[in-house]
């Protein structure tokens, strides 16, 4: 094999050297394959019992609105408490409640407040998971490597969204959606096994902080006076609540634009994940992260949008899937990272818990303003709006990141001065 292609390839993988995250990444892959067929099937719930995408918008709020308003706690007990036993109880909960949906479900006797009532257990067991979670990696593999470790997880969240959806269309089709959601509780066992079979011994373990006053103020603060966080977390907070609604928006498409059910829905998304995959796999080769980075993938996303949404035919707009889905991973990846490497130790739980505010608490906001315009104006003018959110997300970015990287260019290009050979 040509010696390039291998240091390309070992660059690529780099952090699947480490055991530990090895069978973190292999649990995350099972995991999120059940994540993504319960969100496929949830969505597909709803319209079944309603029709309306104003609620399939809710449905999504209540399902995030925890993370809105719990994420930060979540944040706080990451700094404090051992990350590997936090994870091992929240993804429990999360798969007793699948498994909860599933029966009530097969026993057809679900309503929408039961719905409704699940979504909110899912996303207060996701708002103090997430921070767990996001640092955990840098635990398994420290900071030389995790730039490669997030996006590598984010390969499989993109991953996974190819095997899911597809899964899950299937068995939609064939059963039913309540098999979807019992499938997806027996999938949180892989990650509770990952979690026992860890070695503490092998962890780069953070400096925990001690219970004191205003942590959670002191958190926020901290994140609020440094520039590169601050930026990263509003141009992900403006990209989170408009353009990342893709729960609401694609099945809208798929459903009243060009009427292609819930198999369209699935090739969508499928594709989606593809696209995410290779985008996923191509960060993870590049190196750190830079400013100038993060706004570009920003501003390609943006595009990407708006490309889907003024498509004519559902095969073109399958075309353009992976496309969107490079560009939001590459986002997610590299404000993920930049937030990461910017922060110190003792407040990453807490900084990690405004990624996960801005990127899934924000779904409340926009879950709804966007359900509304699909249902109400047009699932391709829900899509304009989130296109033009990640646009002036960029141009933003632009105007706060880009110019401090000039200037730390320029420093050094000034600094440096070339010998002069004597004659």
């Amino acid at each position: 094999m040509n010696a390039s292609v291998v240091a390309v390839a070992r660059r690529t993988f780099a952090s699947l050297r480490f055991r530990n995250y090895r069978l973190y990444f292999v649990s995350q892959i099972i995991s999120f394959s059940g994540t993504w067929m319960q969100s496929i099937a949830l969505a597909w719930l709803v319209l079944q019992l309603t029709g309306s995408g104003t609620a399939l918008g809710t449905v999504l709020a209540a399902q995030f609105l925890p993370t809105l308003l719990l994420a930060p706690v979540g944040g706080m007990l990451a700094d404090r408490f051992e990350k590997r036993r936090l994870i091992i109880g929240t993804q429990t909960i999360a798969g007793l409640l699948a498994l909860t949906l599933g029966i009530i479900t097969l026993a057809g006797v679900v309503e929408l407040w039961m719905v409704y009532a699940l979504a909110a257990g899912f996303g207060t067991v996701t708002a103090l998971d997430n921070p767990s979670r996001q640092t955990f990696v840098m635990e398994m593999v420290g900071p030389d490597d995790v730039t490669n470790a997030v996006t590598l997880n984010s390969v499989v969240v993109n991953g996974a969204r190819v095997i899911g959806p597809a899964v899950g269309g299937v068995i939609i089709a064939t059963a039913g959606v309540g098999e979807c959601f019992i499938v997806n509780g027996f999938s949180y066992v892989a990650v509770v096994i990952a979690m026992f079979l860890i070695r503490k011994d092998q962890l780069h373990p953070s400096v925990r902080s001690v219970r004191a006053p205003r942590q959670l103020r002191d958190g926020f603060a901290y994140a609020w006076a440094d520039p590169t966080l601050r930026t990263t977390l509003v141009m992900l907070a403006m990209i989170g609540t408009l353009t990342f609604e893709f729960s609401t928006t694609l099945p809208l498409l798929a459903e009243f634009t060009f009427d292609a059910g819930p198999t369209g829905l699935a090739i969508m998304t499928s594709l989606m994940g593809v696209g995410a995959v290779v985008g996923g796999l191509a960060i993870a080769s590049a190196g750190p992260p830079t400013p100038a980075r993060l706004v570009a993938v920003a501003a390609g996303f943006g595009v990407a949008v708006g490309l889907i949404a003024v498509m004519p035919t559902i095969e073109l707009v399958y075309v353009a899937m992976p496309l969107v889905g490079a560009a939001s991973v590459a986002t997610i990846s590299l404000s993920n990272a930049t937030l990461q490497l910017n922060s110190d130790a003792k407040f990453r739980g807490r900084v990690m818990s405004l990624f996960s505010v801005a990127l899934i608490g924000s779904t409340p906001i926009g879950g709804p303003i966007v359900g509304w315009l699909g249902e109400h104006v047009s699932p391709r003018v829900a899509l304009l709006v989130g296109a033009a959110a990640a646009l002036a997300a960029a141009a933003y970015g632009w105007t706060q990141l880009a110019p401090r990287q000039r200037r730390r260019v320029k420093a050094v290009r000034t600094s440096f001065k070339p010998a002069v050979e004597s004659p």
